[in-house]
């Protein structure tokens, strides 16, 4: 495979196509190396437009995603931000390339060693990977300027958006399968927020955060 012709094809192809036009967005994909992140038997589907199942019921997001998320969240260098749900690590990779530094959960110990390995090699060295069940954010560092759900929920829990500065921005993919929203959420003042859908998709659920309630007839 020639690694940086389908690299370039993937950002031409799938990123670009999909109204991703933050020209700094699409440099940092050509830049940030996605193989490096994926699973070695999954090489092959590296920059495939799907998602790539990393083992433990998590996987790596299809580029396209990943790319609308990072654009959509417009980060600042001097951005703090908390990433829910690790997986390999490359979502934390693009967020801190933005950003001045990333807290990434992941509650797979397996999953966040490896993480770890794949940002070392990529010099990564202002996202800090933590063994931690992410279902209610991580208060400790809060609060955030930015805040990603690398997975997706049935209902955003209102302690990860209490974490948010005021101005700062959420993302997270919202709803049921096969249909779900790709909502942000902005803090516009203490306790108050403002939401807004940005595009229909369906992702894995983010593990270990519980589902709606339903109904019993």
């Amino acid at each position: 495979m020639n690694l940086e012709q389908a690299r370039y094809n993937m950002v031409e192809q799938q990123i670009r196509t999909w109204d991703v036009l933050d020209q700094e967005v699409l440099d940092l994909l050509m830049t940030v190396k996605r193989e490096q992140f994926v699973p070695q038997d999954c090489l092959k589907l590296a920059f495939a437009d799907t998602a790539i199942p990393l083992g433990h019921g998590a996987a790596m997001l299809p580029p396209a995603i990943e790319a609308k998320i990072l654009q959509s969240l417009q980060l600042r260098k001097a951005d703090k931000v908390l990433e829910v749900g690790t997986g390999s690590g490359y979502m934390a990779a693009l967020l801190g390339a933005r950003s001045d530094h990333v807290y990434t959960l992941e509650i797979e110990p397996e999953l966040a060693a490896r993480a770890r390995e794949n940002l070392q090699r990529q010099c990564a060295d202002n996202v800090t990977v933590i063994d931690a069940d992410g279902a209610n954010g991580w208060p400790s560092q809060a609060p955030y300027d930015a805040i990603v759900l690398s997975g997706s929920v049935a209902e955003i829990a209102d302690a990860v958006l209490q974490q948010l500065k005021v101005g700062g921005r959420l993302l997270a993919v919202v709803g049921d399968a096969p249909l779900m929203q790709a909502r942000l959420v902005t803090c516009v003042g203490e306790g108050r927020f403002q939401s807004v859908n940005l595009f229909e998709t369906s992702i894995p659920r983010l593990r270990n955060v519980p589902e709606r309630e339903k109904f019993v007839f």
